[in-house]
């Protein structure tokens, strides 16, 4: 019988902030609420640059009083590009960043159910429970899962085109992508928090309940027949956006906000096809 939760192992990039200032620091800095955060648990957030564009998606984790970890996907420069970002307004702060890189367990539910949750597990994917991630720093013996199949990162990476996540590297380029573009605003950013860099452009657009020029959509069917990553998504022989993610039957990528094609993403998607 075929099992229903999918199971790989993959690196991440994880940026350790540690200290006793460490949770003040990062709530100043981060778009998510960190002081809330208790033991254990995570969320998302954005690192943003001082005009608001994502330096990077991270989920964060608090795992003891003054240890947190910054987990995101592995682009080419981005570690050290994420540690200017945080030491750059670190002034008489007591705490220390470094970067590593970690193995995660990955499980994913293909039928979009909740996974029970396992020893030092992290949501992921819209924080509803159908994707989990178990750090591996102490060995695999509790991520066990004998409900589980050991799939290819390829077929992982087939569940998130199909739910609509956006990952680094893909649908989100450090130091362009804006916030409102990616579908993971209502996930990512608290707007009851206090100040952080770059939050005036976030609060603008959700004030003003405008979007940026283009978003993410999800196509699926006859709109993604011929979909390439880095190719243009046509619409009547004209370029409306770029693909950004792609596998079989589904598809990625951001469109002018005018033209009315695939599902815009984030977690009350309403289809305009």
């Amino acid at each position: 019988m075929t099992k229903n939760i999918l199971s790989s192992v993959s690196d991440r990039l994880v940026l350790t902030v540690s200290g006793p200032d460490a949770g003040k620091y990062l709530h100043s800095q981060l778009s998510q609420d960190i002081a809330s955060l208790s033991v254990g648990d995570s969320r998302y957030s954005f690192v943003l640059d001082p005009l608001g564009k994502v330096i990077a998606l991270v989920r964060v984790s608090r795992r003891d009083q003054e240890i947190y970890c910054l987990d995101t996907e592995i682009v080419d420069g981005l570690a050290e590009e994420l540690i200017a970002r945080l030491n750059r307004f670190k002034i008489r702060v007591k705490a220390d960043i470094t970067s590593s890189i970690e193995q995660f367990l990955l499980l994913r539910s293909q039928d979009g159910l909740p996974i029970a949750h396992l020893p030092g597990s992290l949501l992921a994917q819209w924080g509803d429970g159908s994707a989990v991630d178990v750090p591996l720093m102490g060995g695999v013996s509790d991520a066990d899962n004998d409900d589980s199949e050991t799939v290819e990162l390829t077929d992982i990476e087939a569940v998130r085109v199909r739910v609509g996540w956006p990952v680094m590297g893909s649908e989100i380029v450090s130091g362009e992508t804006l916030p409102a573009a990616t579908g993971v605003v209502k996930i990512a950013v608290s707007f009851t928090k206090g100040c952080y860099p770059g939050q005036e452009l976030v609060e603008r657009m959700d004030s003003r309940g405008s979007t940026a020029p283009k978003t993410l959509r999800l196509f699926q069917g006859s709109h993604a027949v011929g979909a390439v990553v880095g190719k243009a998504v046509l619409v009547n022989g004209a370029e409306v956006g770029v693909f950004t993610s792609v596998t079989a039957g589904f598809a990625m990528g951001y469109v002018a906000r005018a033209v009315d094609i695939g599902v815009v993403v984030g977690p009350t998607s309403d289809s305009v096809e």
